[in-house]
């Protein structure tokens, strides 16, 4: 394969996984959030709608960074990038909030300390990722897919929203659902590189690792303890 098709196939990939993901997100969040008036929707509370603003804005930067990638706009994409720094900590820091209303709220009943722990994990490995993201811009091919991955584990929140039997408020199926995203990579890696990049390898072995050990710590007394501990803070 020829340095420029190899080059067209990157970013033809790398852009349909950007689409894929924003559609994710549009399809669970349609119903309750994008075509029921946004700041007009009926959500729970006022930081669920801050928080909503700012993952909006987060995907939808996204999606232009790897559109000016894509054009070889690689000095836009640059100064964009300066933008992202303070949107991602935003995402952070109304992620959990937006989780400790969780607990607030007690929802999911008897699974609220889940839902609470498995919120915490995804900004968790999103900062981590989303942070190496930021830090090996000067490597692209490392500098993509960690932020692809971060934003891969922030899937779950769409998946559980989705009108599908499988998906919808079942949460060890839509904790799941984003590992398709991972296999995307790996196999585009094997097709591109006739190997998985380092990276796809341990990014994504980072997120399982890190979804499939939450649905034990949500069992402990001290997860437990520390989750009535913020409910209670909160309230």
């Amino acid at each position: 394969m020829s340095a420029s098709s190899k080059g067209r196939h990157e970013h033809l990939f790398f852009s349909g996984m950007a689409v894929l993901l924003l559609a994710t997100v549009f399809v669970g969040f349609a119903s309750s959030y994008y075509l029921a008036g946004m700041v007009n929707a009926p959500l729970p509370s006022a930081i669920v709608h801050v928080h909503a603003l700012v993952a909006t804005s987060w995907m939808l930067l996204f999606a232009a960074q790897v559109s000016l990638i894509s054009a070889r706009r690689v000095d836009l994409h640059r100064r964009l990038g300066i933008m992202a720094v303070p949107l991602a900590c935003a995402m952070v820091v109304t992620g959990l909030m937006a989780g400790a209303d969780i607990l607030r709220r007690g929802i999911p009943p008897g699974q609220e300390h889940l839902l609470f722990l498995i919120n915490t994990d995804m900004v968790f490995v999103f900062a981590v990722l989303v942070a190496l993201g930021y830090r090996m811009r000067g490597t692209p091919q490392a500098h993509k897919r960690l932020i692809v991955i971060g934003n891969v584990a922030l899937m779950f929140a769409a998946f559980i929203r989705w009108p599908v039997g499988f998906l919808f408020h079942n949460i060890p199926a839509a904790a799941r659902a984003p590992y398709g995203f991972l296999l995307l990579m790996v196999l585009y890696d094997l097709w591109s590189m006739r190997r998985i990049h380092p990276v796809t390898l341990w990014a994504g072995a980072f997120l399982v690792f890190v979804f499939e050990v939450q649905f034990l710590v949500a069992e402990t007394m001290a997860w437990r303890a520390w989750a009535d501990w913020v409910k209670n803070v909160g309230s």
